[in-house]
């Protein structure tokens, strides 16, 4: 039985000229170009992403780069892990055309003196604990819109208030690509995948599954008919009982991030971050 053809390796560009002209070619063609953002680590949701991007598009660009700018001083940007190799050989197995591995200097280069800053979804949440986590989300996620141009990017609703500060940001921007958010994927006992799970003792891993139980049964008691702030403050206290530290566990509206007003007749997403010893996970889910 004749051997099955091994997967082209995408090309890597480590520069915005040397991506710009790959990508005038295929423009020149006609075709529609896909962008997938990431930090790189590739995991199964963000394969889930670049799926999502074949099926739209005829040629799809993976950008990968661990930023900088959006990790405060005493963050993990220095143990985040990267993993380019193994990433190259999962994204050739999709069948990914490009990829775009630039370095600091590349992105950042002597003298950059140009951010974005947001209000709007941007403000409060992360932003509380993080306060300079979405200047430099949108900042980089602008220059990689900016330097691809794609027609669409995809994007996970796991990063829940991320992807409405993207779509806050291209709408605002005028910036001629769709962002398409998708579903997060978990694992078979719903812990939602993330590069930073690697973190995890054996021991955590098996307690992080709370945190998505706890969201689903406060969900449940809220569309039973239950008060929201109750059932928010037990669903913090059980996350407490199991040994997490709660940044926040709320309810907000699901397509601006405002508090809400009107609880019963409004879009809403429960949104949540906790630290699990050195691990801080963040999830969400439609309520």
């Amino acid at each position: 039985m004749p051997a099955s053809p091994t997967p082209a390796s995408p090309a890597i560009h480590r520069t915005v000229d040397d991506l710009r002209a790959a990508l005038a070619a295929w423009r020149r063609e006609g075709l529609r170009i896909a962008l997938v953002p990431t930090m790189g680590a590739l995991h199964e949701g963000h394969l889930d992403l670049v799926r999502a991007a074949r099926e739209r598009a005829d040629r799809v660009v993976v950008s990968i780069f661990v930023n900088p700018t959006q990790f405060g001083p005493k963050e993990d940007f220095g143990s985040y892990p990267r993993t380019e190799a193994s990433d190259v050989e999962k994204l050739a197995a999709l069948g990914v055309e490009a990829i775009f591995a630039p370095n600091a200097a590349e992105m950042y280069p002597e003298g950059f003196a140009t951010t974005i800053s947001m209000v709007g979804p941007a403000l409060g949440l992360e932003t509380d604990f993080r306060p300079h986590f979405f200047t430099g989300v949108a900042t980089v996620v602008g220059k990689l819109l900016i330097a691809v141009m794609p027609d669409i990017a995809v994007f996970g609703e796991k990063d829940y208030q991320q992807l409405m500060v993207v779509r806050r940001l291209a709408r605002d921007l005028r910036l001629p690509t769709e962002i398409v958010g998708l579903p997060t994927v978990r694992e078979a006992d719903g812990l939602a995948l993330s590069s930073r799970n690697a973190y995890l003792s054996a021991e955590e891993r098996r307690l992080a599954t709370t945190i998505a139980r706890v969201m689903r049964e406060t969900a449940e008691a809220i569309r039973a008919g239950g008060t929201v702030e109750p059932a928010l403050a037990e669903g913090r206290a059980a996350l407490d009982a199991a040994g997490f530290r709660v940044d926040y566990l709320v309810l907000r509206n699901a397509e601006t991030l405002a508090e809400l007003t009107d609880p019963a007749n409004e879009p809403r997403r429960m949104l949540a971050a906790a630290w699990l010893g050195k691990t801080r996970l963040i999830d969400n889910i439609a309520v």
